[in-house]
C-alpha cells in the first residue's frame, strides 16, 4: 500500500510538473522570440525539454514500482535509477546545445547580437519564481517517496530556475548597453545545467553499484539490533544499497544452549525489528552464530 501511495504521489507531482513546463516554455519561447532575447529563448528550450524528462522520470517510477516477477524476483527498483541516468544525459546534451548557441553568438559578434526587449526581463520573472516554487515543491515529495528519479527532476527544477536567473542578467546587461551579455547568459547557462547532469549521473551511478548506507545509518541498526537483550554480539553487518532502499545482511551471536526453535524466534524477533524499524530495508537476513554466555555485547 506504501508502495502504491508513493506512486501515486510521484505520478501526480509528475503531471503539474508536464502542464507548468509546457506553458512556461510557451511563454519563455514567445517573450525570447518578441523580445529578441537568445537567452530566454535558450531558456524556453531547457524548459521545454523538461517536459520529455518529465516523462522519462513517470516511466522509472513507474516501472521501479512493479512486484517482484519469476525474471525479476528481487524487484525492478533498480529502473528509476536507469530513468535518472537517462534524464541526466538528456539534460546535459540541452545543456551543451545551449551553450554551443550562445559561443556561436558571441564569436559571431556585430550586428548578430540584438538589444532584448523588457518582456523577456518579465518572462526571466516568471521563471525563476514558478521554477524554484516547482523545484521545493517536487523535493518535499521526493523526500516523502525516497524517490530517486523525483529527487533528480526536483534538481532540473533549480537548474532551470539557476538558467533563469542567468537569463536575467544577460539581458538586464544586454539592455543597459552590453548586448554581448545575453549569449553570454545562455554559456552560463550551459555550465549550471551541465552540473546539475553530471550531480544527477553520479548519484544515479552511485546507488546502482551496491555502495554500502551512511555511518549514521550502519550505527542506527546496530543499537536496533543490540535493543534486543539476547543478542550478544554482532558479528557481522552488512548494508548493499538497491535502488532508493537497501539491503540488510547479519551476523548475531547468541547463547549457545539455546534450541534451534529458540535461536529461531530471536532472529525473527530482530529481522522484524530492523524492518519495521528502517521502512527502506527491502530485505534483511538474520545468521545466528553460538556464543559462550560470559560473552559480551559488541558495539
Amino acid at each position: 500500500m506504501e508502495q502504491h501511495t508513493n506512486e501515486q504521489i510521484a505520478m501526480r507531482v509528475s503531471l503539474i510538473t508536464v502542464v507548468q513546463n509546457m506553458v512556461l516554455s510557451i511563454f519563455k519561447l514567445a517573450a525570447g522570440l518578441l523580445a529578441h532575447s537568445g537567452a530566454m529563448i535558450s531558456d524556453a528550450v531547457h524548459s521545454a525539454s523538461d517536459v520529455m524528462t518529465t516523462f522519462v522520470v513517470m516511466a522509472g517510477v513507474k516501472l521501479a514500482n512493479k512486484a517482484s516477477d519469476k525474471e525479476h524476483p528481487f524487484g525492478h527498483e533498480r529502473l528509476e535509477c536507469v530513468a535518472a541516468i537517462i534524464l541526466s544525459v538528456m539534460l546535459g546534451l540541452t545543456g551543451l546545445a545551449i551553450g554551443w548557441t550562445g559561443i556561436g553568438k558571441i564569436r559571431a559578434g556585430g550586428s548578430s547580437l540584438a538589444v532584448p526587449g523588457g518582456l523577456a526581463l518579465v518572462a526571466a520573472i516568471v521563471s525563476i519564481i514558478v521554477k524554484e516554487t516547482m523545484y521545493w515543491y517536487t523535493r518535499a515529495a521526493a523526500k516523502k517517496t525516497g524517490s530517486g528519479a523525483l529527487m533528480a527532476d526536483a534538481w532540473h527544477h533549480r537548474s532551470d530556475a539557476l538558467s533563469s536567473v542567468g537569463s536575467f542578467i544577460g539581458i538586464l546587461g544586454a539592455r543597459m548597453g552590453l548586448p554581448i551579455l545575453d549569449p553570454i547568459a545562455s554559456v552560463v547557462i550551459c555550465i549550471f545545467i551541465v552540473k546539475a547532469a553530471v550531480d544527477i549521473f553520479r548519484d544515479a551511478i552511485s546507488k546502482m553499484t551496491d555502495r554500502s548506507c551512511d555511518d549514521a545509518t550502519i550505527q542506527a541498526l546496530r543499537d536496533t539490533v543490540l535493543a534486543n537483550e539476547q543478542v550478544l554480539r554482532i558479528d557481522r553487518l552488512n548494508t548493499r544499497i538497491f535502488g532508493d532502499k537497501f539491503y540488510v545482511e547479519l551476523e548475531i551471536g547468541i547463547y549457545a544452549n539455546l534450541s534451534l526453535s529458540e535461536a529461531h524466534d530471536i532472529a525473527e524477533h530482530v529481522h522484524d525489528a530492523v524492518e519495521q524499524d528502517f521502512p527502506k530495508v527491502k530485505h534483511c537476513m538474520v545468521h545466528v552464530n553460538p556464543a559462550e554466555e560470559h560473552v559480551e555485547a559488541m558495539t
